[in-house]
């Protein structure tokens, strides 16, 4: 964890820590998936703060030109699973660790290839650059904080896969289609702080 001081925060972002740090996170369905991941989810300390998102690059053999937090698979070299994160954020896009200030992680979640993933949320410097690693990454967007929490931007979708069904959540921002795992972490996370029981 960065003991990186970070410029003061405007009041949703304060309410948005306190709420974070306050309310539990929802409970969720088991994980069986034995491989451990992790992504960051990155919140940039703008005077209106925005989540950092990656388009993937199209030749990527899994997940590719899908919106994404950056991230992937954990190493046995890592610390631990908020350690993932860190170093997936700094291949990927060029974060430093010490520019990430993390706030806790939420419940993991099993993905359609084949990982527990565990979401770390941390907030990030606002002067912090962001260079995407060109193998991995075709491009880098900010969604306003505000627009990526409201609730009702997630579209529900249920779906059958190997006989089960599955919730699927939906969205857009501009011209980018935000889905599957990276759409879940994000609804997860705007239910957290929301006001709803």
């Amino acid at each position: 964890m960065s003991e990186t001081a970070l410029p003061p925060t405007d009041g949703m972002l304060n309410d948005f820590i306190t709420r974070f740090q306050l309310q539990l996170p929802r409970s969720l369905r088991p994980v069986y998936q034995p491989r451990r991941a992790a992504v960051l989810v990155p919140i940039i300390c703008r005077p209106s703060p925005t989540l950092l998102l990656t388009r993937r690059a199209a030749d990527l053999r899994k997940h590719a030109g899908q919106v994404a937090f950056p991230g992937g698979a954990a190493d046995k070299e890592d610390a631990s699973i908020i350690a993932t994160a860190l170093r997936e954020a700094q291949e990927e896009v060029a974060i430093p660790p010490e520019n990430v200030q993390v706030l806790g992680v939420l419940p993991p979640q099993d993905s359609v290839s084949g990982f527990q993933v565990t979401p770390v949320v941390g907030l990030i410097d606002a002067g912090t650059h962001f260079h995407p690693n060109e193998d991995e990454v075709a491009d880098l967007f900010e969604m306003p904080l505000d627009e990526a929490f409201a609730l009702t931007r997630y579209y529900p979708l249920d779906i059958e896969r190997h006989q089960q069904r599955h919730r699927v959540y939906l969205s857009w921002y501009q011209q980018q289609f935000v889905w599957g795992l990276t759409a879940a972490i994000i609804h997860q996370l705007a239910l957290q702080i929301s006001n709803r029981p």
